[in-house]
C-alpha cells in the first residue's frame, strides 16, 4: 500500500495542469485577481453584454439614453485585444507554474522578470495593433518589432512548457522551428525555405499562430464558461452533484461506480481537464469503488474512462466544443446537439458493465448509512440545476452563446445566495467572490498557456503548407475509400494525440486532418467528432494511458493492469467513431425516422456489447465465452447502419438467449 506521500509524488508526475497552490499567495494573489477581473472586463466589453441586456430588456429611449449619456463599449480591434488578454493571462503563468519543482512553493526573481517581459511585449504589439494589421507586420516589420516578435515567441514556448509539461513543449517548439528545416524534408513534409526572423513575425502578428483559431476561441467564448464552472464549484455545486448521484445510485448493486461515471462525466465536460478531474473526484470515488468490492484496477478504469468521457459531453465538452464551432464556423448548439448521442451511448456503455459486473460478482451497494435522502438533496441544491438548465436552455433555444455562461453564472449566484439566506446559512460573499475568480484564473490562465504553443504549431502548418499537404496525401492513399481514410485517421489520431491535453490534441488534429475528413465526404461536425474521439484514445489505452495512470495511482493498482481494463471498458470508443462518421444519424443528421431507428438499435447494441465484455446477460446469467464472442460480434452488426445487419443482430441476440439457457448458465438480473 502507499503512503499518501508516495501517493501525492506520483500525482505529481501525471498532474501538469495544477499549478502549485504555494505559489498563488500573496501578491502573486492579488494581481492574479486584479488581472482576471480585467481580463472579464474586457470580455464583457468585447461581446458587449451590457448593450445586449438593455437592448432586449429595457425600452428603446432608456437604451439609446442610456449609451449616449453613461456607457458606450470601446471597441478595440481585435487583435489588440488578443495582445491585451495575452498580456493579462499569459504573464500569470511564470508566476503560478515554477520554472521546476524546486519552485513550487516560492516565485524566485526571474519569474517575476518574464512576467513583466510578457506584460510590456504583449503591451507593445496591443498598442500597435493596427499598424499590425494595416501595414502587413506579420510579412515586413521594423527591427524593433522583429526582435518583440522574437522575444514573446519565446515567452510562450516557455509558457507551454510551464503549463502544458514536457511532451507538449517538446512538441510545439519542433514545430515552431520547423519552417528552418522544412525545405530538406521529403514528400508532402516538404516546405518552402523561411528564415528565422520571417517565421518569427509570421507567428507573432499574423492571424494563424498566436493569436490564431485558439486564442479567439479562448477570448470569445470560453471564459464565460470557465467562470461558470468554477461558480459551481465555489457555490458547493461539486459536493452536491455528488451527494445527489449517490442519492439516484448509491444504494443500487455496485452504486458507487456508477456515482463516480455520472459526477467524474459532469465535471470533465465542465473542465476539460482528464486528469485533473480524476485526481478531484478519484480521490473520493475510487475508495468507495473498492471498499464495496471492485478490484483496485478495475476502480481506477472506471473513474479513467469516465474523466476522459467528460470532454465529450455536452453542454460544455471542456473547450473543445468552442473550439469545434470555431474551426467549422458553425453555431455552438449544433455541436453540442451533434455531440450528444455518442456522449451519451459512451457512458452507457460504461454504466451497464460496471452493473454487469456487480451482478457477475455479487456486489452490493453502499451501505443506507452512506446515502443521503434523495427528496432533501434535491432540495438543498435544486438552484445547481436550475442553473444548469437555464445555461442549456440560452444554448439550444435562445442561440445566445456568447452571454449565456454571465447570465447563467449571476442566476447562479443569485440563487445561491438566496437559498442559503432562507435556510440561516452562510451566503455567498466577497471571500466566495475571490476564490471564484481565483479557481476560474487558475483553469484560464493554464488553457491560455497552453494554447498560445498550439497557435504556434498551427501557425507553423499553415506557413510551410504542410498540413493542407498532409489532408491531402491522406486522400491520395485512401483513393476514394471512405473507410480506409476512417482507419488511417484513426492511427493518426491515436499516435499524434498521446501525451497532448484533450483541447492540444484537438486542434493540432483538425489542423493536420479535418478538411482530409470533409473532403471526402464525410458529415464535418461528424469529421471533426472522430478525430476528436481518436485523439482521446490514448488516455485510457497503454503503453501511455495517462487517465488510466493517474487513477492507479489513487487506487493503488498496476498502471498498466489499470491502463488495460480501461481500455476493455472504454472499448465503445474504438467503434462508435466509425459508427457515426459512416452515419451521421446518430449525430441527429437525417430523417427523424431512421435518426429514431439508428439511435434505437445503437443503444440495444450498447446493452449487448456490454453484456459480452463482463460475461453477464440480463435475465439469463453467467455467460460462457464462445457466447460472448458471439454476442460481441453481433453488437458490431448491429452498430453498423443497415436493416439486415440489425436482423442478424437481433436474431444472434435470440440464439444467445437460448443457447445459454439450455446450457444451463440461469440467473435473474
Amino acid at each position: 500500500m502507499a503512503s499518501n506521500s508516495d501517493t501525492s509524488a506520483n500525482l505529481d508526475t501525471v498532474m501538469v495542469d495544477e499549478p502549485p497552490v504555494g505559489r498563488i499567495r500573496g501578491a502573486v494573489r492579488t494581481i492574479m485577481i486584479v488581472f482576471v477581473i480585467a481580463a472579464l472586463v474586457l470580455n464583457i466589453n468585447k461581446i458587449q453584454l451590457i448593450n445586449f441586456v438593455l437592448d432586449n430588456f429595457t425600452p428603446a429611449a432608456f437604451f439609446t439614453w442610456y449609451t449616449q449619456n453613461i456607457y458606450e463599449p470601446t471597441l478595440i480591434i481585435d487583435t489588440s485585444y488578443y495582445y491585451v488578454i495575452i498580456g493579462l493571462l499569459l504573464s500569470q503563468v511564470f508566476l503560478v507554474y515554477p520554472f521546476s519543482k524546486k519552485q513550487a512553493n516560492h516565485v524566485p526573481y526571474y519569474d517575476w522578470v518574464l512576467f513583466a517581459l510578457t506584460i510590456a511585449c504583449s503591451g507593445f504589439l496591443a498598442y500597435n495593433g493596427e499598424r499590425i494589421i494595416q501595414e502587413g507586420w506579420d510579412i515586413r516589420a521594423p527591427l524593433d518589432a522583429t526582435i518583440i516578435a522574437g522575444v514573446i515567441c519565446m515567452l510562450c514556448l516557455e509558457g507551454v512548457r510551464r503549463a502544458g509539461g514536457g511532451i507538449m513543449f517538446g512538441v510545439c517548439i519542433f514545430f515552431f522551428f520547423y519552417p528552418l528545416f522544412a525545405e530538406y524534408m521529403p514528400g508532402f513534409l516538404w516546405g518552402p525555405e523561411s528564415e528565422i526572423q520571417e517565421f518569427v513575425r509570421q507567428h507573432a502578428m499574423s492571424s494563424e499562430s498566436i493569436i490564431g483559431v485558439p486564442m479567439r476561441a479562448v477570448t470569445n467564448l470560453l471564459i464565460g464558461f470557465l467562470l461558470f464552472g468554477s461558480a459551481l464549484v465555489v457555490t458547493g455545486g461539486g459536493d452536491f452533484f455528488l451527494a445527489f448521484a449517490t442519492s439516484l445510485l448509491g444504494k443500487t448493486r455496485g452504486g458507487p461506480a456508477k456515482v463516480a461515471i455520472i459526477s467524474s462525466g459532469f465535471f470533465g465536460s465542465l473542465s476539460g481537464s482528464v486528469i485533473s478531474n480524476v485526481v478531484t473526484t478519484g480521490k473520493i470515488t475510487i475508495p468507495t469503488m473498492k471498499r464495496v468490492g471492485y478490484p483496485p484496477a478495475y476502480a481506477g478504469a472506471v473513474e479513467a474512462c469516465a474523466s476522459t468521457g467528460g470532454a465529450l459531453m455536452p453542454p460544455v465538452m471542456g473547450a473543445v466544443a468552442f473550439l469545434m464551432a470555431e474551426n467549422l464556423n458553425m453555431p455552438y448548439a449544433d455541436i453540442i446537439i451533434a455531440a450528444a448521442v455518442p456522449a451519451i451511448l459512451f457512458y452507457l456503455a460504461l454504466l451497464l458493465q460496471v452493473d454487469n459486473y456487480a451482478a457477475k460478482t455479487g456486489l452490493k451497494g453502499q451501505p443506507a448509512s452512506e446515502i443521503p435522502k434523495m427528496w432533501p438533496t434535491f432540495v438543498s441544491g435544486w438552484h445547481y440545476l436550475f442553473s444548469l438548465a437555464a445555461l442549456i436552455y440560452m444554448l439550444l433555444v435562445m442561440r445566445i452563446e456568447v452571454f449565456a455562461p454571465y447570465f447563467a453564472t449571476l442566476l447562479l449566484i443569485v440563487t445561491s445566495y438566496l437559498t442559503n439566506k432562507f435556510r440561516g446559512e452562510q451566503t455567498f460573499g466577497w471571500s466566495h467572490f475571490v476564490e471564484l475568480i481565483i479557481d476560474a484564473g487558475k483553469t484560464i490562465v493554464n488553457i491560455v498557456g497552453i494554447l498560445v504553443g498550439i497557435g504556434m504549431i498551427i501557425g507553423a502548418l499553415s506557413l510551410t503548407g504542410v498540413g493542407p499537404a498532409f489532408s491531402s496525401e491522406l486522400l491520395l492513399f485512401a483513393d476514394g475509400d471512405t473507410y480506409k481514410l476512417l482507419i488511417l485517421g484513426a492511427i493518426t489520431s491515436f499516435v499524434l494525440g498521446m501525451g497532448m491535453t484533450v483541447t492540444a490534441c484537438y486542434i493540432f488534429l483538425a489542423v493536420v486532418m479535418g478538411s482530409a475528413m470533409i473532403e471526402s465526404g464525410l458529415n464535418p461536425v461528424a469529421g471533426h467528432l472522430f478525430i476528436l474521439y481518436w485523439g482521446m484514445m490514448s488516455y485510457i489505452t497503454p503503453p501511455v494511458a495517462v487517465a488510466a495512470v493517474a487513477a492507479s495511482t489513487i487506487a493503488g493498482a498496476p498502471a498498466m493492469e489499470t491502463g488495460f481494463r480501461a481500455m476493455r471498458l472504454g472499448a465503445i470508443l474504438f467503434v462508435l467513431p466509425f459508427m457515426f462518421a459512416v452515419n451521421p444519424t446518430l449525430i441527429l443528421v437525417g430523417e427523424p425516422m431512421a435518426i429514431l431507428h439508428d439511435v434505437v438499435t445503437a443503444i440495444i447494441a450498447v446493452w449487448m456489447l456490454a453484456s459480452a465484455l463482463e460475461g453477464w446477460l440480463y435475465f439469463s446469467g453467467r455467460l460462457i465465452g464462445p457466447l460472448r464472442v458471439v454476442l460481441a460480434m453481433a453488437a458490431f452488426g448491429t452498430l453498423y447502419p443497415g436493416t439486415m445487419t440489425d436482423l442478424i443482430g437481433l436474431g444472434t441476440l435470440a440464439f444467445v438467449y437460448i443457447v445459454n439457457r439450455f446450457m444451463g448458465a440461469r440467473a435473474t438480473a
